[in-house]
Order: C-alpha cells, then sequence, then structure tokens
C-alpha cells in the first residue's frame, strides 16, 4: 500500500480538475428528451455509459455535437420511442431514458437493460413506479411495452433505499 507523508507549515495552492460524475450526467442527459430542443450540458465525464446514451438519443432521432469541455444535445427531432436492443443492453441506466419517451410519447418499448458487471440487477422497481402512474406494462418476447393514454401524478415509495447512505 502508498502513503503519503506530509510535512506541515506550506500554504497549498494550485488548481484542480474535476470530472464531471456519471450518476449526475446520465438523469440529466436522458431529461432532455423531454425538453424537445438543445440543452447544452458541460463537464460531462467521456466514458461508455455517456457515449452509449449519446448513440441511444441519436438512434431515436436526437443530435449530439461535442466541443470541448461541452455538449449539446438537441432533441426536438426524436420521433421514435423504441430503444433498440443492443443498444439496451450496453448498460443497465439506460433505463432512465423510459421516463422521458413515456412523457414525450406516452409509449415506449425497450429490452431488459445489460452491461451490469455486479450481476442482473431488477427493473421492477421501474415498472412498479410507471404502474402507479398510469402507465400500461406488457412483457412480450424480452421487449417491455408501456403505454398510456395519460400519466398521472402520484406518490412512489421505493421498497428499499437505492443508494446507501453511511
Amino acid at each position: 500500500m502508498s502513503k503519503y507523508i506530509i510535512k506541515g507549515g506550506k500554504k497549498l495552492e494550485g488548481i484542480v480538475d474535476i470530472s464531471g460524475s456519471k450518476n449526475a450526467s446520465l438523469p440529466i442527459i436522458a431529461a432532455c428528451i423531454l425538453n424537445g430542443g438543445k440543452s447544452t450540458l458541460y463537464n460531462v465525464p467521456k466514458i461508455h455509459d455517456t457515449e452509449m446514451m449519446f448513440e441511444i438519443l441519436k438512434s431515436l432521432g436526437g443530435t449530439v455535437e461535442k466541443k470541448k469541455n461541452k455538449v449539446i444535445i438537441d432533441t426536438s427531432k426524436i420521433n421514435k420511442f423504441e430503444i433498440q436492443e443492443e443498444l439496451m443492453r450496453q448498460m443497465r441506466s439506460s433505463v432512465i431514458l423510459v421516463g422521458g419517451l413515456l412523457g414525450k410519447h406516452r409509449k415506449a418499448i425497450f429490452s431488459y437493460p445489460g452491461g451490469c458487471d455486479i450481476g442482473t440487477r431488477p427493473i421492477e422497481l421501474h415498472l412498479k413506479a410507471f404502474e402507479k402512474l398510469g402507465i400500461n406494462i406488457s412483457k412480450n418476447y424480452g421487449n417491455i411495452e408501456c403505454f398510456c393514454d395519460k400519466i398521472m401524478g402520484e406518490k412512489i415509495d421505493l421498497d428499499f433505499p437505492s443508494v446507501r447512505s453511511y
């Protein structure tokens, strides 16, 4: 194990660049669907999961433009509500796009997500929450179809915390 030896008495100063957070960026990227226009995001980490989210948005009809430390996402032309299985299976968090699609189109078709190194993690909490909002769900041959005429607001209690605090 490495160790640091710190000798005091000297002022610390300098600049540190902090990378963006994956867990903050992914829901923000997904929410861009609801904007129906251009969204500019800064400091999005350049990792597999964010790149896959961009690919899914593009496959739905959106555009993604990257410039230095900013990403411009245009969802004004998103006209599809089906996420391709090969993209959906690239990462578990792809399921967070479904809410935006339901908000925009009142319909979403997708497969179970993949991409989790720690094993399968069910998405049943998401599906139960959708049902409480008045969304009909049917499972057909590995695909999940969600549809509704109207989304109704509702209090949603999770069965267990999705993030553990210590």
